[in-house]
């Protein structure tokens, strides 16, 4: 089976309105397992129209601790636990995970104990197995994963991943601002997926929030990266192919997918994907 990146959730933020994509989860299909990247709102609704039981993910994995990345994480893994889940589910994240974890087992400990009791289930706190992630990265079966920390002010422990097995390489850019070693990081992989945002849609992008003031500009425009630079990261780095996710904004009329695509290609002009919730991409470059 040709290895592929399923862009289940394409939206950046944690907030879904009306007609809005949903926030940040990805599939990849890898030597044969199903590795779950962050867990946003949506995932295991996600998962299911990608055709992937919930008893079928292998591994899961959470690039920093914003809501919009894990905020289902505990949802997925109890949902999947009801679907049938008897065997364990690695789960890789930064420091604060299992405060987390541990936080939504204590919100539905009512359920848990009862499902148990009741209905004969195994005991769902054995059967997530938490790890740490940091720059050593970490192998999950034949696939191996590197990670650099990325630029996601005030977050220090956010990171881009690198994922290898069979020949097929795929690089998440998680949420950072544009950084040089980002190119160096993804260096000739079959496709990047790198966060983008259109710096023309802040503005309006804040005053939709309704509740933030002025930090949140600042944070958007420190801690995000330009749909043009990107661009020029993914030319500079020689992969088969870009994808655009993280998208801010994601839900403004305003701004097309012509928009995305005309600030992109001043920097690239290889394949590009503009993504949308349920995107496949094959890693193959013929696939491009």
């Amino acid at each position: 089976m040709t290895a592929s990146v399923t862009l289940l959730g394409t939206k950046g933020g944690p907030a879904i309105r009306p007609g809005t994509p949903m926030p940040t989860a990805i599939l990849v299909r890898m030597a044969g397992l199903n590795i779950v990247v962050d867990a946003g709102l949506g995932v295991a609704r996600g998962l299911c129209d990608a055709g992937v039981p919930l008893t079928d993910i292998d591994a899961i994995v959470i690039t920093h601790l914003h809501s919009d990345h894990y905020l289902e994480l505990g949802p997925l893994l109890h949902t999947a636990w009801t679907a049938g889940l008897k065997r364990p589910v690695p789960v890789f994240g930064p420091a604060g995970l299992a405060d987390y974890w541990a936080g939504f087992l204590a919100s539905m400990a009512f359920d848990i104990a009862l499902r148990i009791r009741d209905e004969g289930r195994p005991d769902l706190a054995s059967l997530v197995r938490l790890g740490g992630l940091d720059e050593s990265g970490l192998e999950i079966g034949p696939v191996r994963i590197r990670a650099m920390k990325n630029q996601h002010p005030p977050i220090k422990e956010s990171f881009a991943l690198r994922l290898e097995a069979g020949g097929a390489s795929f690089v998440l850019s998680g949420d950072t601002a544009a950084m040089d070693e980002m190119a160096t990081f993804a260096d000739g992989a079959d496709l990047l997926v790198h966060e983008a945002m259109l710096s023309a849609g802040v503005d309006a992008l804040c005053a939709r929030v309704g509740n933030g003031d002025e930090r949140l500009k600042r944070h958007l425009l420190r801690a995000h990266t330009p749909a043009a630079e990107a661009g020029r990261i993914a030319a500079r780095a020689g992969v088969g192919a870009l994808a655009l996710n993280h998208l801010v904004p994601s839900d403004d009329p305003d701004f097309t997918e012509a928009d995305w695509i005309a600030e992109v290609r001043q920097t690239w002009t290889g394949p590009l994907h503009v993504g949308r919730d349920g995107m496949t991409i094959p890693l193959d470059r013929k696939a491009s």
